[in-house]
């Protein structure tokens, strides 16, 4: 989750096309599937919302996840400066 704050920079396009497929490749088999909660703007083409995304990555177990996710976390950690300035949580 990438909590919402003023002038957050967040590239939707970066996110989208190429850090959550990043994500997908290195868990592999073990990520069923993903989903991408995005923030709205307001009239003036704000963000509103306490986040300005997340996402929910599907896996059959929690064990499964982290044996997935952890050997390549860093890789994914280091990944999230080209696309954001928020630091998620």
């Amino acid at each position: 989750m990438y909590p919402n704050k003023p002038d957050a920079r967040f590239d939707d396009d970066y996110y989208c096309i190429k850090h959550l497929p990043l994500i997908k490749s290195r868990m592999g088999g073990a990520l069923k599937y993903y989903t991408i909660d995005k923030g709205l703007a307001d009239r003036d083409g704000r963000r509103a919302g306490a986040y300005v995304a997340m996402c929910h990555l599907l896996c059959d177990s929690l064990d499964e996840c982290r044996s997935a996710f952890g050997p390549h976390a860093h890789e994914i950690d280091e990944d999230i400066r080209n696309f954001t300035d928020v630091t998620p949580i």
